[in-house]
């Protein structure tokens, strides 16, 4: 690429393919007039957005740093910020951004943004982060390293956000962390979110099948009608309770989702207890997805299926709104059994592509090489 003109800034976003080009390509689309607006002295900005695995085999944020300056002085890019997916660590610490004034890049961990109103939180992170390298360049390097100022969105007295130490030797010259459990709850919301757990019913085809079927025929037999309409609420609740957990514990333990360190080091155990808690989230969030859905599938086919007069000859019950719902809501535990053993005709491939990002099971791939090697 040819040097920028006069008075134009080259900014490239550096995305992991997935979400974060996703997100990339959204901002991109106004974020030129907004950063004329926000640095004035008549200064545009052409944004251009690269899709590149800059975080493929590397956890370490140093060691990202490197790849993206190099990077962009290879591509003699202004300005460079890499947006990535996967939840980074900093002197046990949980990373936010980090910036290097010296060389104009800068590294934004995702799921560190939280899991709500995310796109709106990138923009904003996204804005000061130029806005900073872009008057630290202006100024002149030197001058910056001698003093930074803090950035709006990420610091703060009440934000669970606050600057990291940076070791010597590092591209990085300021570094923001996650800090406390609301920095902690910001990080997990955020990586269930990149796993985005509302694709792990249509990602498991086999196991939605064999729910479904077994639903089916639950719906139109007897003996379940006589449980249903015998059964308390606290009986069906822990009937939702067990089959949920059933079905939880089989997906993780058969697709081996378990996240296991070799490691002994209390930041790696620190890491495993991030990522476990995290998998366990996304799919208890998908199962329950799952279960609603089934409810809601056996309750219509049971208006259609049943018969008010065999029902109530068989329950000495009437088929009303009350045993309408009481029968989906038992039947749906059942079928949930059904979908868990279907699961196991599932790819340990096909469940994870369906509970984890593109980056996340990259990583998994990547240190489950590392273990059978």
């Amino acid at each position: 690429m040819e040097a920028s003109s006069p008075g134009v800034t080259v900014l490239a976003l550096l995305a992991d393919p997935d979400a974060p080009t996703d997100i990339a390509r959204r901002l991109a689309r106004a974020l030129p007039d907004r950063l004329a607006d926000k640095s004035g002295r008549g200064r545009r900005f052409d944004v251009e957005v690269v899709s590149r695995p800059f975080s493929a085999g590397a956890e370490d944020p140093a060691a990202l740093m490197r790849r993206i300056v190099e990077r962009g002085s290879a591509e003699n890019w202004d300005i460079v910020v890499a947006l990535t997916d996967l939840p980074l660590h900093s002197h046990r610490r949980r990373l936010v951004v980090d910036l290097s004034h010296e060389y104009g890049a800068a590294l934004l961990s995702l799921p560190s943004l939280g899991g709500w109103r995310l796109q709106g939180k990138v923009r904003r992170a996204v804005e000061e982060a130029v806005l900073s390298l872009t008057g630290a360049r202006a100024s002149g390097a030197e001058q910056a390293s001698r003093s930074l100022p803090p950035l709006g969105p990420f610091a703060g007295r009440l934000a669970p956000v606050q600057p990291g130490p940076v070791d010597e030797g590092e591209f990085a010259d300021q570094r923001y962390v996650a800090r406390g459990p609301r920095g902690y709850l910001r990080v997990l919301a955020g990586m269930v979110r990149a796993n985005r757990p509302w694709r792990l019913v249509p990602g498991l085809s086999k196991s939605l099948a064999a729910a479904l079927a077994t639903g089916a025929v639950a719906t139109v037999d007897s003996t379940v009608w006589s449980l249903a309409t015998s059964l308390s609420t606290p009986r069906l609740v822990v009937a939702t309770v067990g089959s949920v957990g059933l079905m939880i514990g089989w997906l993780i333990v058969d697709a081996n989702l378990w996240h296991r360190t070799a490691e002994g080091s209390p930041e790696a155990r620190q890491r495993a207890v991030l990522y476990n808690t995290s998998t366990v989230v996304t799919v208890s969030i998908g199962v329950l997805v799952c279960y609603v859905g089934l409810m809601v599938i056996n309750f219509v086919w049971a208006l259609f299926m049943l018969n008010d007069q065999v029902f109530a000859s068989m329950t000495q019950n009437p088929l009303n709104a009350t045993n309408y719902c009481t029968l989906s809501w038992f039947v749906a535990s059942i079928a949930t059994v059904g979908g868990a053993l279907g699961s196991g005709l599932e790819s340990d491939e096909a469940i994870r592509a369906a509970a984890y990002s593109k980056r996340e099971q990259e990583r998994r791939r990547m240190l489950q090489g590392e273990h059978d090697g």
